[in-house]
């Protein structure tokens, strides 16, 4: 951060450490005030917080907020984050405007319960997971035939509420998309082991017995 006297620079962790002395020092002589203090100490107090306002006007909002960052963390503030160490939730995914109904009924473990335009987003959201339980093609166009049809008949009720913004399913698409899971699963599954052949003595004997 530049704007020192004579060109000089001055940094902000610079400016947000002679900020916070300031204030130190202007809360000791409040201290003293309370306590009582000497006709001096309170001269001394208004005139350092007279500097100290004018210390704040003159403060940037980056140093300001340097020096709240700083300050949280030398109180253990930011210690024991959630997300500490670890990635983010969502991050890198496509922007869902749905996010926040889905994160309320998975942290609530919300079921069944609520308006239809949410119960639909959630059922929306887990239908490839159902859709992968099925085990024929029929099933697969049931279930999205059986979906399309309540998202039609929840989009004429003008009960009030959210929006339905739930968008209908491609029956056929979703059918190839169901094969392709499938192939991709049954790809990925490992190989059963290979019965191991008993040793020679062995075969030999139940051959004699």
């Amino acid at each position: 951060m530049s704007g020192g006297r004579g060109g000089e620079k001055v940094t902000g962790s610079a400016a947000g450490g002679d900020f916070r002395r300031k204030v130190e020092r202007a809360a000791e002589l409040r201290a003293l005030r309370s306590s009582g203090g000497t006709a001096a100490e309170d001269a001394e107090l208004s005139a350092a917080e007279a500097e100290l306002r004018e210390k704040r006007r003159k403060v940037s909002d980056a140093a300001r907020a340097d020096y709240l960052i700083r300050d949280a963390m030398a109180q253990g503030k930011f210690d024991n984050l959630e997300y500490s160490g670890k990635p983010i939730p969502g991050l890198g995914e496509g922007y869902d405007p749905d996010w926040w109904v889905k994160g309320l009924i998975q942290r609530e473990h919300l079921s069944g319960l609520g308006p239809k335009a949410i119960l639909l987003r959630t059922e929306d959201a887990e239908l490839d997971a159902t859709l992968d339980d099925q085990y024929t093609e029929k099933q697969v166009r049931d279930k999205v035939e059986d979906f399309n049809a309540r998202v039609v008949d929840a989009r004429r009720q003008l009960q009030g509420g959210p929006p339905v913004v739930t968008k209908t399913r491609d029956a056929d698409a979703e059918v190839q998309r169901w094969r392709e899971r499938r192939a991709a699963a049954a790809a990925a599954a490992p190989e059963p082991a290979a019965e191991a052949k008993p040793p020679w003595w062995r075969r030999l004997r139940n051959r004699s017995s």
